[in-house]
């Protein structure tokens, strides 16, 4: 079973009493990176946010990641769901000490994201993916899909039409699986293949203000 052998190992931008009560945003690398990959990122997005990074538990290559992949980046789904729950039985304490939790997951991170909302939909404010996709459930039963038709998640989507990384089927599947479950703000970035670039930042700030703060 997929699961944190030791503690779990995670950085957070501020660890003392003046956290509490803020919202928090947790963000989640891809696959063969590790919880440094994101942060950096903070420092362009609300500094009204706690940020919070998590490494992923299995090693892979030179970092680490949520599930095994394959060449194709295929995937099985019972590794899916082990991982999403291992990720909520780390997050669910934190959820009583902030205001809400927004998801920023990039590649195989934006897939936990997704999962994790799918799984826990009224404890997840909102979900900012990036040069990721939104896993197939196929057998996998823990996904309350019908709890978003009625709530549909706040969902920023940002990525280049040519990202040479994420296939063309998991990009079908993603399309599809949004058009029925999410509240969709999503971008297009030319250029930036299997990235992130400033821009995007920019636009991940507005949308991060307008669906979080403004509510805040």
């Amino acid at each position: 079973m997929t699961s944190y052998e030791t503690a779990p190992v995670a950085i957070i931008s501020r660890n003392d009493d003046s956290r509490l009560g803020t919202p928090l945003l947790v963000f989640l690398h891809g696959y063969g990176s590790n919880e440094q990959d994101l942060m950096g990122l903070s420092r362009y997005l609300p500094e009204e946010f706690t940020y919070l990074s998590v490494r992923a538990p299995l090693k892979a290559g030179p970092g680490y990641s949520w599930f095994p992949l394959t060449q194709d980046i295929d995937y099985s789904t019972e590794a899916v769901g082990q991982s999403v729950q291992a990720l909520w039985s780390l997050l669910q304490p934190l959820s009583e000490q902030h205001s809400s939790i927004t998801l920023l997951g990039f590649s195989q991170g934006m897939a936990m994201a997704t999962s994790l909302a799918r799984y826990q939909r009224d404890s997840i404010k909102a979900v900012v993916g990036l040069s990721g996709f939104a896993v197939e459930p196929r057998d996998l039963q823990m996904f309350d899909d019908r709890k978003l038709v009625g709530s549909p998640l706040p969902m920023f989507w940002g990525r280049d039409l040519a990202d040479p990384v994420i296939t063309r089927d998991k990009i079908a599947y993603t399309l599809e699986w949004i058009s029925k479950h999410v509240e969709l703000t999503s971008e297009t970035y030319p250029q930036i293949g299997h990235s992130v670039s400033m821009e995007e930042l920019g636009d991940v700030n507005a949308f991060l203000k307008k669906t979080v703060l403004e509510q805040y």
